[in-house]
């Protein structure tokens, strides 16, 4: 496998791909914006659009796009009262609508855009590699500086906002970092699947993990194994790379799932509660 360049690189996007991921993931979970992934990740189709019709990159048209309705999203659901998983819901099918009527009107044929769609990892080019690492530092480096504050926000927005966070700032900064992962991640993975990556490591590392540092780690890890796995079994298979990826990352929570030792914990801790658990009250 490792003699073709090609491969090398799509090993290399895996792991970044799988690292950045999952760690955003975390987040993600815990502010309950899955759906908002899916939303975004949709909604890249017509920041592609734009640029394709504008004649720009289709990547930074899709970075600004997904920011703009990411930051719609947020400004929507807080201000206009309104769920955010009704604004996500409104803007996910104009947005792809958007996207499919300017497509219509551009002249020529595009073969990156089935690409775009579903994603290609073994097209990963030496500038791709750059862009996700430098991207993808500067998101990890925001996430780490501001760890500890965005968990307080993902937990109890309302006591931080009271301890004098500004959670304002922290919400949009978390939308928008979830938009550019899924814009830089999108070559990889694809539209159709970017946001799948956004979701299921952090839920792995929930099942099988009693504290946030170690669903972290948990996430880590799968995130990179099975992106490497997912590699090597659409290499021997000859199947699509991205999704095999996804697939090998929903095996791996249903795995976790089944052998979750979190129900333990939970039925002890309501034992102990209750007085007929096997913890000693002391």
């Amino acid at each position: 496998m490792f003699a073709y360049e090609f491969m090398q690189r799509a090993f290399i996007a895996g792991v970044m791909a799988g690292l950045l991921c999952s760690f955003v993931s975390l987040f993600v979970v815990m502010q309950r914006l899955a759906f908002a992934g899916v939303g975004i990740s949709h909604s890249a189709l017509g920041g592609v659009a734009v640029g394709l019709l504008a004649g720009v990159n289709p990547v930074l048209s899709a970075g600004l796009f997904c920011t703009a309705v990411a930051w719609l999203i947020g400004f929507i659901s807080k201000k206009g009262d309104i769920h955010a998983d009704t604004v996500i819901g409104v803007l996910f099918s104009a947005t792809m609508a958007l996207g499919i009527i300017l497509i219509s009107l551009t002249q020529g044929y595009y073969p990156d855009l089935m690409g775009f769609l579903f994603g290609n990892i073994l097209a990963v080019t030496r500038q791709d590699l750059w862009i996700l690492g430098i991207v993808g530092t500067a998101i990890a480096l925001f996430l780490m500086l501001f760890f500890k504050e965005l968990l307080f926000v993902c937990f109890d927005e309302e006591t931080a906002k009271a301890a004098g966070l500004p959670t304002t700032f922290l919400y949009y900064a978390l939308l928008t970092v979830i938009a550019v992962t899924i814009v830089i991640c999108v070559k990889i993975l694809g539209i159709v699947l970017a946001s799948a990556l956004l979701v299921i490591p952090a839920i792995t590392g929930y099942e099988l993990a009693r504290n946030f540092r170690g669903v972290l780690v948990v996430s880590l890890v799968s995130g990179v194994s099975t992106a490497m796995a997912g590699l090597v079994l659409s290499y021997h298979l000859n199947l699509p790379s991205g999704a095999t990826i996804v697939l090998c990352a929903t095996l791996l929570f249903f795995a976790a799932m089944l052998l979750s030792p979190r129900r333990r914990w939970i039925h002890a801790l309501k034992g102990r509660e209750t007085g007929t658990g096997n913890f000693s009250t002391t």
